[in-house]
């Protein structure tokens, strides 16, 4: 058995792999208390023969495993796959979540029989993956992916990124970013679901802020797959999640790449909620054989 286990700032998942997911429950993250953390990790391990391979919100450098964590004080910049290692006597795994959602995409979702698959992430973040040939690619420092950072946006719409950068896609291309274009255009205070909802049922000013979170996500997009040549872009986050929202996003991206299909390039992703404990798994099981 391989023990699976998805990290976030708030909650901890665990599942049993042999094949196919088993969900063995969930507890709280300690994240102000390493030892607190280890300990809340530690009660799953039970039976993970194989090892513990982790999907964890945050970026892992694959040379020096050293994690940035930032909603997890706890464990930043801690090296988590050997501390786990010497509390448990078991091999670990650490890979950043979007990294695991994008392979359990890749491997067992949208983007399955395809080679090159492009994981991206629109929910409290903007966040994604890259996925060829069934491997997953981290780059240096572990950074390979993380499309939502970089000053990309200018003007009167270019905030302030918790990254440091002023006009990261991040704080515009998200659930809070798209609240923040709304209060910016309207100075209404609405919350995501509220504008897509009515932008779904047709509201004048839902439908303009919404076509400027298209106008403002889709370029950057577009260059990045021009870039990268994904075969498919499957999507994942609360924002994935509106009906119509993949769609309508996907219509004003392939516009604007090199490449012209008429089929759809960005899809709504497969693997739901649990797509990080999968491509946990997976990428354990591909690492112990």
């Amino acid at each position: 058995m391989i023990l699976a286990l998805d990290i976030g700032g708030s909650r901890i998942k665990a599942a049993a792999w042999d094949g196919a997911l088993r969900p063995l429950g969930e507890a709280a993250t300690p994240s102000g208390d390493a030892a607190a953390f280890m300990q809340a990790l530690t009660r799953f391990t039970t039976g993970a023969e194989r090892g513990i391979a982790v999907s964890i919100a945050g970026v892992v450098d694959p040379v020096t495993g050293v994690g940035r964590v930032a909603n997890i004080p706890a464990i930043d910049g801690l090296a988590l796959a050997p501390a786990l290692e010497a509390a448990t006597g078991r091999p670990v795994l650490v890979q950043n979540d979007a990294d695991c959602f994008a392979l359990a995409e890749a491997m067992q979702g949208a983007g399955r029989g395809r080679r090159s698959v492009f994981g991206v992430i629109l929910g409290s973040g903007v966040g994604g993956g890259l996925v060829h040939a069934g491997r997953v690619l981290t780059g240096a420092g572990g950074y390979a992916g993380e499309w939502g950072h970089g000053p990309v946006i200018r003007g009167e719409f270019a905030f302030r990124c918790g990254c440091g950068q002023v006009g990261c896609l991040d704080t515009v291309g998200s659930a809070r970013g798209l609240e923040r274009l709304h209060r910016k255009r309207t100075a209404a205070l609405l919350g995501a679901e509220a504008i897509i909802a009515g932008w779904m049922a047709g509201e004048a000013e839902a439908g303009e802020t919404m076509a400027l979170w298209r106008e403002l996500v889709a370029g950057p997009l577009a260059m990045v797959l021009n870039v990268l040549g994904a075969d498919v872009v499957p999507v994942g986050g609360g924002l994935s999640r509106a009906p119509g929202l993949v769609e309508y996003l996907d219509e004003a991206v392939r516009v604007r790449i090199l490449r012209r299909t008429k089929a759809p390039l960005l899809v709504p992703a497969q693997c739901g909620a649990d797509a990080g404990l999968l491509g946990a798994a997976l990428a354990g099981a591909a690492a112990w054989g």
